[in-house]
């Protein structure tokens, strides 16, 4: 049980390094914005390419954070229900919808490749003037996003698996590491 623990730990950690990337990567977006948004209000001009580059950004911003998000715990849950059912319930539950999460992620990876390959073969660039080129990095971030979001899943599919058969959530094993090493 502590050696699934320390892999799912490791995994964790993992992707907690993704996450302060795509942080700082929102400060990349808000400056690239403020510039554009100064360039065409007060010079009145601007760079396609640049505006193209907002929504790249965004877009690893938005796939990095997937599996951030799902470290961390932020996704939607329905907690006026949830909070009802027995602890039990409430970890099998857990379980089976981080086993959801882990398939659809897998399922989602496997149908990225083929789309970004092809962007590759193909040498797709932006249509518009000034635009930019070499789409499929844009592109092969879906995999990555979809590749990290796998990983988290499955770590949290571990720790689901552990507290289920413990009885034991991970924020209480935490806690009991933390006054067991005071």
């Amino acid at each position: 049980m502590r050696q699934l623990i320390k892999f799912a730990d490791a995994l964790d950690a993992f992707i907690d390094r993704f996450g302060r990337i795509a942080a700082w990567s929102s400060l990349a977006l808000v400056l690239l914005m403020a510039f554009n948004v100064l360039m065409r209000y007060f010079f009145r001009t601007g760079s396609v390419g640049l505006q193209e580059m907002e929504w790249h950004i965004m877009a690893f911003l938005a796939l990095m954070c997937m599996s951030y998000t799902t470290l961390k715990d932020g996704h939607v849950q329905v907690d006026i229900v949830f909070a009802r059912f027995p602890p039990r319930l409430q970890r099998a539950i857990h379980l089976f919808s981080c086993t959801l999460i882990v398939l659809i992620a897998a399922i989602l990876l496997k149908l990225s490749i083929p789309y970004m390959m092809q962007s590759y073969r193909i040498g797709e660039s932006s249509p518009d003037p000034g635009g930019l080129t070499n789409r499929w990095i844009l592109k092969g971030l879906m995999p990555l996003g979809f590749a990290l979001l796998l990983i988290q899943s499955f770590a949290a599919w571990l720790h689901a698996l552990v507290a289920l058969i413990t009885g034991m959530p991970r924020h209480e094993r935490d806690e009991r590491e933390i006054q067991h090493a005071a």
